[in-house]
């Protein structure tokens, strides 16, 4: 039974071609900003110089403790190819026990050399989504790197701060390096904070992510046909005055389980990125002395995507998932306004206090059911 047990997690492991998703995103991943070698180490520095300069600023506003103490993770500034390889890490965690529970359940209908060449398709195709993503990305915590196999990373997981897309950005919108640099740190060390404010936050989400993929995977035999399905509707979306949706990847989503599922994770990231937001936001010209300039600039750039990256957007949701996390700030904005920050902390208490994507969009229901 144990030898059984190995050889479905060593078979699950085939399905995707890890270190080939790794390799094809950093060989298909836009080249950076031209910085010679002394710029770059200055720039490293000052990005981490500004990451703790940020946490006493989130710890003033979010009023959570565990702000005053985040050694149990780290950061780490990175260009766009190790920004990909660690996804593919944390995409290992998430996916391995959806696609144990997927093998458990067709045992002996798929071998291991069909493994390896489905590993192998979906492994190219998962580096070059991630190529993409990996010039779009400023920052993000990795709850589930520590849990990683054969991981050296802190307990709690790290913090990754893309440089190459920091300084491509600030660039762009011509504002001061070391203000957006901040602006940007206390938003990703936000959710450094959350986490670390909730210890049950990371397997709670992990629990909702092998959910939401069982169900996918669990479906795997009526795939092609919702794929095809959710190609016409991308196809559709895509002809003028259509009104953008949620993402062609998400249509493939049906049952009423499927759609819970993704409607638990759609209210939590909501709320993640909505109080990341807000506590960027929170920050006047005492801190950052350019933030309105940085905010104004930052919410008109895009407007500017082409058509080939608003293909792509539109194809992974992207544009939609913005939507909802300015529905999150709005649901942080106003549960602050009722009960304040102290009322609005009770969120982090347990997941049966997290919202859900109904309270989202009516802080009233959340409010009422905590007795605020």
């Amino acid at each position: 039974m144990e030898s059984s047990a190995r050889e479905t997690s060593a078979q699950a492991q085939n399905l995707v071609n890890w270190e080939l998703a790794a390799a094809t995103a950093a060989r298909l991943a836009p080249a950076g900003p031209t910085l010679g070698s002394a710029e770059i180490g200055a720039a490293v520095d000052n990005l981490r110089l500004m990451a703790e300069i940020s946490v006493p600023h989130v710890h003033d506003i979010t009023g959570l403790e565990a702000a005053r103490d985040l050694r149990d993770s780290s950061v780490l500034v990175v260009d766009r190819a190790s920004w990909a390889r660690a996804n593919t890490q944390s995409f290992a965690v998430m996916l391995q026990p959806a696609m144990e529970r997927m093998l458990e359940g067709r045992r002996g209908t798929v071998s291991t050399g069909a493994a390896s060449v489905s590993g192998a398709i979906t492994g190219g195709q998962l580096g070059a989504v991630l190529a993409f993503l990996s010039s779009k990305v400023l920052g993000q915590y990795d709850p589930f790197s520590a849990l990683a196999e054969n991981s050296t990373a802190p307990a709690a997981g790290r913090l990754l701060l893309v440089a190459p897309n920091i300084i491509s950005v600030e660039r762009d919108l011509n504002v001061e390096p070391a203000d957006f640099r901040l602006w940007v740190c206390l938003h990703e060390q936000t959710h450094r904070v959350q986490f670390a404010a909730a210890p049950w936050l990371r397997h709670h989400m992990l629990d909702e992510i092998e959910n939401l993929s069982g169900q996918l995977l669990g479906n795997v035999d009526s795939l092609m046909e919702r794929a095809s399905a959710a190609a016409k509707s991308l196809k559709d979306r895509a002809a003028p005055g259509a009104v953008p949706g949620r993402g062609a990847i998400l249509d493939l989503l049906q049952n009423p389980e499927e759609k819970a599922a993704l409607s638990r994770l759609t209210a939590l990231m909501s709320l993640l990125e909505g109080h990341a937001n807000v506590v960027m936001d929170a920050v006047d010209a005492g801190i950052v002395p350019s933030v309105k300039t940085i905010r104004q600039r930052f919410n008109s750039r895009g407007k500017n995507h082409g058509v080939i990256e608003k293909f792509i957007r539109n194809l992974l949701g992207l544009d939609a998932k913005m939507r909802q996390y300015s529905d999150g700030a709005k649901f942080v904005r106003e549960v602050v306004a009722v009960a304040g920050m102290e009322g609005f902390n009770r969120v982090w208490d347990s997941a049966a206090q997290l919202p859900t994507e109904t309270e989202i969009h009516d802080s009233k229901l959340w409010l009422e059911r905590m007795g605020l």
